[in-house]
């Protein structure tokens, strides 16, 4: 049985959001960065993320991974980055999709957010539980 999407918007307009997305990152002087020490392929990059994104909002079956410990991992991301990381994804959000489809995956997205942040928090704090912010 297929589930219906989580909200309407077609695998298209996912590919675009994400590339703008990521097009906007590599030219973003915090996050930029970041994403350059750890992708090579930004082609490649942007395909596995926009096939996360189906899978999670149109529940195809084609993504494979792990975000939460591929971040953790990374060495170089920091709580303090999940902020401006969702205000540029809202952004893109709102300038390629109908509001109610922007709002939905903006929801979606802090959601996962939320979590992402929780797990590279709890890797990245001091021994005495004060996290490392930067």
């Amino acid at each position: 049985m297929t589930m219906p999407p989580r909200f309407p918007i077609t695998a298209t307009e996912i590919d675009t959001v994400v590339a703008e997305f990521y097009a906007a990152i590599r030219r973003h002087p915090g996050l930029g960065p970041v994403f350059a020490a750890h992708v090579t392929d930004w082609p490649e990059h942007e395909a596995k993320i926009a096939r996360f994104w189906r899978n999670a909002i149109l529940f195809e079956k084609s993504y494979d991974g792990n975000p939460l410990t591929v971040h953790r991992d990374a060495g170089n991301v920091r709580p303090g980055m999940f902020d401006p990381w969702l205000a540029l994804f809202d952004a893109v959000l709102r300038r390629n999709l109908a509001p109610e489809t922007a709002a939905a995956w903006s929801e979606l997205a802090h959601r996962i957010g939320r979590g992402l942040r929780y797990g590279v928090v709890e890797k990245a704090t001091f021994a005495d539980g004060v996290p490392k912010l930067r």
